[in-house]
């Protein structure tokens, strides 16, 4: 889950109590553990290298985890944007199930301009409003122009692992909202970028000047969009818009409602739904291989 009241990604489930909340998360924290499929079950994994790495930005050094195949070869490089709160290790688990498939995948710190990852450590109440106003201050000191600058510079330092083919086209992928993050990278790097994906983005498309969807036609990625049901309901002409922009800009894309809540692909998030959170891994892998293989 992302987000404020006024952003699509927002959750307010009644059904869903604080102290649910809190014992789920909670849980997870106190455990140090995320429970998510073990990736070493996965057809085709392979032993991955694990590295804490410093990123040169234009504004500074973002911190990162990157995460390379085990053994001799290149492979195929992925940006992995997390959602709202930050680089953490259920999106270690992510970036660590992904490389061992056979790609070389960097996840960032969007807020490393304020603070080192993680910036929430231990049960986050997204009911509390004092939680969530602290929170916001990273999520609304990221401004557009910046996501474009650390783009860039986070391409260009995959590009500089000596694991990374570049023959090969790039992926991101981006979560809630990282979502209009990973448009604005395949718009900023349109030379490296071939393939996005998203899962429960949020605001893809809004009325604003900046909307993510306005940069599809800056951008030469084909597209997998995972929309959740909640997300649809609350904003029922997103997904057709979007393919409507889609078609106009001549780029490939699947749009695709989900019957899972905004959230269903991260482990520890009282919406996650593991059935769903597979069958969403069951179709990125193919997407990955058939536009950066």
């Amino acid at each position: 889950m992302c987000g404020d009241g006024n952003h699509q990604g927002f959750i307010a489930d009644t059904s869903v109590t604080r102290r649910s909340v809190l014992l789920t998360i909670g849980a997870v924290a106190a455990s140090g553990a995320v429970p998510i499929p073990a990736f070493a079950e996965d057809a085709g994994a392979r032993p991955v290298i694990e590295r804490d790495v410093l990123v040169k930005t234009a504004d500074g050094k973002a911190d990162a985890a990157l995460f390379t195949p085990q053994g001799k070869g290149k492979w195929p490089a992925v940006l992995m944007w997390p959602d709202i709160l930050g680089l953490r290790p259920v999106f270690r688990e992510m970036g660590k199930r992904l490389a061992a498939q056979g790609y070389v995948v960097l996840v960032a710190n969007p807020y490393y301009r304020m603070k080192k990852a993680p910036i929430v450590t231990g049960p986050f109440d997204f009911n509390s409003k004092e939680a969530m106003n602290g929170l916001m201050v990273f999520r609304n000191g990221l401004t557009d122009a910046m996501v474009d600058r650390d783009s860039a510079a986070f391409v260009t330092f995959l590009d500089a692992q000596p694991q990374t083919d570049k023959r090969r086209k790039m992926g991101v992928q981006g979560f809630c909202m990282s979502g209009p993050l990973s448009f604005r990278t395949a718009a900023a790097r349109a030379d490296r970028i071939g393939a996005v994906a998203t899962f429960h983005p949020g605001a893809l498309v809004t009325d604003q000047p900046s909307s993510a969807h306005l940069l599809i036609p800056r951008t030469r990625a084909s597209y997998l969009v995972l929309i959740a049901k909640n997300d649809a309901e609350r904003m029922p002409k997103e997904a057709d818009t979007l393919k409507a922009a889609f078609a106009a800009a001549h780029r490939p894309a699947q749009v695709e409602v989900y019957p899972a809540n905004h959230g269903w692909t991260v482990a520890g998030s009282q919406t996650y739904d593991e059935a769903q959170a597979e069958r969403a891994w069951a179709e990125l892998l193919p997407f990955f291989h058939a536009n950066l293989g």
